[in-house]
């Protein structure tokens, strides 16, 4: 590990290290820099040292094995036997990356009765799907998922490895991490391949979204993510092409069971789709009110569409969190996206600006979000999305049942 060194031979005792340490880790006490645990050896201090006291070792501390570590994975999440979006959109990324690494494409498909969506994910992109099929993987569990992918990896030795950040993904990436003391950055936007190092930059936000984070895992393999669903883009897929498929045999105690699940419940509430709609018409602080979403949901009614809704309009109990677009929220990839009321805050354009359509509405001329718009018209929209709404109707174009 990196680690923050100090070298009192040339050290000036000026105090600029102390005060650009963002961790406060750095004191100055007689004669001595003292470096506390603190520190994370990020190197500010060193930036900010005018005579060289300060250095950071074991930052190129090279990966053990590296040279055999290769091929980039996807966790291809399943639930009742159909492959979510986010695993085909993932097997995009995937594809890329491989493609700068000269690497191939692999997915780890785990559950029971599911070996005949290995073709699905083959033409989708990878080039050899691992498949573990069991009637004790029936219903996820972390226990044995875990067990089944560090036991692969140990195996295997990818380079790098996704996870959709869905409530499975986030569940397990964790303690795959932790049982096999990888790095793991969660919920990341953008993902490439540095042409120096071949590192993987992982971008995600941070600070409430304020600022985005890049961040590498150089001392560890595989390197490991998990990605929003809505944000890579997935290939068309090719029938003609062909893959391997490999069986994998692990043993499954009772033991790793963890958790016994006795019943699954399925809510009878009907949860906004977001990830996969094809037309989503949302509304922000603009529609005033959750009685103001009627005419949001009229119009995407009447589209055929689903509802969304800004941060500040799921604050105000205006709509339920799970029609949020946004960097807090959902990030989604319509063929069309109208945004009513909404203004267009950085947080919520990067939940939505890679729709392929996208049309605002806004009173304010000079809104933020007319600048990610294809289409803009300024006007109220409680008197726009309601004449809209009636114009097709009047077209035949309604896809209202």
């Amino acid at each position: 590990m990196a680690e923050l060194k100090w070298k009192p031979e040339n050290c000036a005792q000026c105090g600029e290290c102390v005060g650009a340490c963002p961790y406060g880790a750095l004191e100055i006490v007689g004669d001595k820099v003292i470096i506390k645990t603190t520190c994370t050896a990020c190197g500010a201090c060193v930036d900010s040292c005018a005579s060289d006291c300060l250095e950071i070792i074991g930052a190129e501390k090279k990966v053990a094995g590296a040279g055999e570590h290769k091929n980039v994975w996807v966790f291809a999440e399943q639930r009742d036997g159909k492959l979510s979006k986010v695993a085909i959109q993932l097997l995009g990324c995937a594809h890329g990356l491989a493609k700068e690494l000269n690497q191939q494409v692999g997915a780890i498909l785990i559950g029971h009765n599911i070996t005949k969506l290995a073709q699905e994910l083959i033409h989708r992109g990878a080039n050899i799907v691992y498949v573990f099929d069991d009637p004790k993987v029936a219903q996820y569990s972390t226990g044995p998922y875990a067990k089944v992918i560090c036991e692969l990896i140990t195996k295997e030795r990818p380079n790098i490895v996704l996870y959709g950040a869905t409530t499975i993904g986030r569940d397990l990436a964790p303690r795959i991490a932790r049982r096999l003391n990888l790095g793991l950055t969660a919920d990341c936007t953008e993902l490439t391949i540095d042409k120096e190092t071949r590192f993987l930059l992982q971008t995600r936000p941070a600070f409430g979204g304020n600022v985005m984070a890049t961040i590498m895992s150089p001392t560890t393999r595989p390197q490991m993510s998990t990605v929003r669903p809505g944000i890579m883009k997935e290939l068309e897929a090719d029938p003609n092409k062909t893959g391997e498929v490999e069986k994998v045999k692990v043993d499954i105690k009772e033991e790793d069971m963890l958790v016994k699940i006795l019943q699954v419940v399925k809510e009878a509430k009907k949860i906004a789709n977001l990830d996969e709609a094809r037309i989503i018409v949302s509304g922000g602080r603009g529609v005033g009110s959750a009685d103001g979403f009627k005419v949001i949901r009229e119009l995407a009614e009447t589209l055929g569409g689903e509802v969304g809704g800004s941060r500040v309009a799921v604050e105000k109990g205006w709509i339920s969190q799970d029609h949020q677009v946004g960097q807090t929220g959902k990030t989604v990839r319509p063929d069309l996206y109208i945004a009513c009321g909404i203004s267009g805050s950085i947080q919520h354009r990067a939940g939505m600006q890679s729709s392929k359509c996208i049309v605002a509405i806004n009173k304010n001329p000079d809104a933020m979000i007319f600048k990610v718009a294809h289409y803009g018209i300024v006007g109220d929209l409680h008197d726009v999305v309601p004449a809209l709404t009636e114009a097709i109707k009047a077209a035949g174009l309604s896809k209202k049942q």
